[in-house]
């Protein structure tokens, strides 16, 4: 896999600033329990940075990711084993995230290459973010990498990064990265007004092919949900053709603009807003599942006026993106103004075309 050339880019991560954020941020309060190296996890086998997942770890990839300021992503997954010996599964659910039996351990890493036109090449992990499901409900954990790609420190406060990058363009991208701290884990994982869940293990986002690491060196390359099945990972699925699949929402022939653009809100934004998330008193659902245009913003007037509406009237204005509040906040890099509020300091250009072109393709409700 990619990242088992992570150890050569030692030298690349050393240049980075700010790589001691994490320092000091462990061992503090209720955290003080967790172990200070992400190695303690036993996840990897091998050399840490190569990411080769140990026994019983299993890697996964979604078709449509949140952003986070380019930066790509490696995830895998760790179940608890059941009374007779053997992998406790996950429970399947057609909407939503699965329900992971406790003892889960969810890992995503997020790397950057050094250059984006070589992308496998030159990746170094800036920090490791684990989900571990409890008794009491799903903790997050943030592990800064070190320098020397060797461990990860636990940073309970999060911490600035400063990287850098060559765009697929060719131009040099300078950017400070931002670590979140603990408890800001909840701000994007709670719903039902306390309880905390994973966001993106979930049928239509798991329902694509991915190419496995075999044994002799060889790859496989297996349907996730299918193969979740084959070796008791997942309990309760259909076959994977009878599931939901979102579209790759910047791959034109998986979905039409207006699958692209939900799935995409669905990912970024819906797990705050929907309607027990965090965002619910905005009045707005962004999940992909409804039809509802005025959940969606459609000619919605904001609960609260300021400057994150940017002297806009509407959520949403058909036909119209420079006049829609929800242009206007995604391509914001303003704290008091841009959504998601956090997990980005870069607007996804790319992404804002595709709602721009969303927006000016929608048909207005037939009372206006």
């Amino acid at each position: 896999m990619a990242l088992r050339r992570l150890a050569a880019a030692a030298l690349a991560l050393a240049a980075l600033a700010g790589c001691g954020a994490g320092e000091g941020g462990s061992g503090q309060g209720p955290f003080a329990r967790y172990p200070e190296k992400l190695s303690a996890w036993g996840l990897f086998a091998g050399e840490l940075a190569s990411h080769i997942p140990a026994a019983g770890v299993e890697p996964y990839d979604l078709n449509t990711a949140l952003f986070s300021d380019y930066a790509l992503k490696f995830r895998f997954v760790r179940l608890p084993e059941g009374p007779d010996g053997d992998v406790e599964p996950a429970l399947y659910r057609e909407e939503g995230p699965f329900e992971f039996p406790v003892g889960t351990v969810i890992s995503k890493t997020f790397a950057y290459p050094t250059d984006f036109r070589v992308p496998e090449e030159d990746l170094r992990p800036l920090e490791t973010r684990l989900l571990i499901h409890e008794e009491g409900g799903w903790v997050g954990l943030p592990y800064i990498w070190n320098a020397e790609l060797t461990d990860a420190d636990l940073a309970i406060v999060g911490g600035p990064l400063d990287v850098s990058w060559v765009d697929a363009g060719g131009a040099r991208i300078e950017h400070t990265y931002r670590v979140p701290n603990a408890n800001q884990c909840k701000t994007c994982h709670r719903t039902d007004g306390e309880r905390v869940l994973p966001i993106g293990p979930q049928a239509a986002q798991l329902n694509r092919e991915y190419t496995y690491p075999d044994q002799d060196g060889t790859t496989l390359r297996e349907n996730q949900l299918e193969r979740w099945r084959r070796i008791g990972f997942l309990h309760g699925a259909p076959p994977a053709t009878e599931a939901p699949r979102a579209p790759v929402w910047d791959v034109a022939p998986s979905g039409s603009v207006d699958e692209r653009a939900r799935t995409w809100l669905d990912i970024n934004c819906a797990h705050c807003h929907n309607l027990t998330g965090s965002g619910r008193t905005s009045g707005l659902d962004l999940r992909k599942g409804h039809r509802d245009q005025t959940r969606l913003g459609v000619y919605k007037h904001p609960v609260a006026a300021g400057q994150g509406t940017g002297d806009r009237l509407y959520g949403v204005v058909p036909g119209k993106p420079d006049e829609s509040i929800l242009v206007y906040r995604i391509e914001s890099t303003h704290p008091g103004i841009m959504m998601p509020e956090l997990g980005r300091g870069l607007v996804d250009v790319e992404a804002v075309a595709l709602i721009r072109q969303w927006i000016l393709e929608m048909e207005p409700p037939p009372e206006v």
